[in-house]
């Protein structure tokens, strides 16, 4: 081995848009649009748990964690945020990716990272679920006991290019955050898991609202109690509320 070639052990996060020929065959002006939103959110995702972009290219993006736990944390994050950006939009025009994770020793150059550690991340993205999460063998033992997630052993996988079979586990999201097979990809949605996002958003309206008008009351309460003003902001907020829900549990159109 060269002793003048850097290297180092990290993780990385490979992503790549499913169907993206097809999205930009079917609208080129719209699929760009698109991949530059979800493109951001990502990004933004991955500074939030300290990690960096190496590179994109096309519809693809490679990023490095020096964390293995935040690097998932961060995959999690990144496909029920798409999911939720998606039920936004028409089902021909929602754009799903496949992410997969590994930790490996790297080449390293200037900020470019090269070898097998970075191979194995994108096979296993490669052979990930529309919307899924794939991770080798040693990152499912660093995030086992310290993730609240469950996960599912798919067995040794043999990849391309890769001499050794690797250990591939499937990551397993919360319902409705997983996009339908790739198969049918302009297929209709269920209507049942579009009701169920809907809910959930409504859900988390009402929290956040709850929690706002909690706070003006504890604020009002110990500022002045002889003088209640908190009413007047919690109902402005509470009326927001509500034309939020009425919003978001409008009848579905028939399609």
């Amino acid at each position: 081995m060269d002793p003048t070639i850097e290297r180092k052990l990290t993780t990385i996060l490979s992503a790549d848009v499913v169907g993206y020929s097809r999205l930009m065959g079917a609208d080129e002006a719209a699929t760009l649009a698109t991949l530059k939103s979800h493109r951001e959110a990502i990004t933004r995702l991955i500074d939030e748990h300290r990690g960096r972009v190496v590179a994109t290219a096309g519809d693809s993006l490679l990023a490095e964690f020096t964390s293995v736990v935040r690097a998932v944390e961060c995959a999690v994050r990144i496909q029920r945020e798409i999911g939720e950006r998606n039920a936004a939009l028409l089902t021909e025009r929602q754009m799903w990716f496949r992410i997969g994770v590994n930790l490996g020793d790297v080449l390293v150059e200037k900020d470019d990272l090269y070898g097998e550690g970075v191979n194995i991340a994108a096979r296993l993205q490669a052979l990930a679920d529309p919307g899924g999460i794939l991770i080798s063998g040693p990152v499912f033992d660093q995030v086992k006991d310290k993730l609240t997630l469950g996960f599912d052993y798919l067995g040794p996988q043999t990849v391309k290019n890769i001499a050794a079979e690797v250990p591939v586990y499937r990551v397993q999201l919360q319902p409705g955050a997983t996009a339908p097979p790739e198969r049918t990809p302009q297929g209709p949605a269920p209507r049942a898991e579009t009701r169920d996002r809907r809910l959930h958003r409504v859900y988390v309206s009402a929290a956040r609202a709850g929690t706002l008008v909690f706070g003006l009351f504890a604020i009002n309460m110990l500022s002045d109690r002889h003088d209640l003003w908190f009413q007047w902001p919690a109902l402005a907020i509470l009326v927001l509320f509500a034309l939020r829900a009425i919003h978001l549990l409008r009848p579905l159109p028939d399609k």
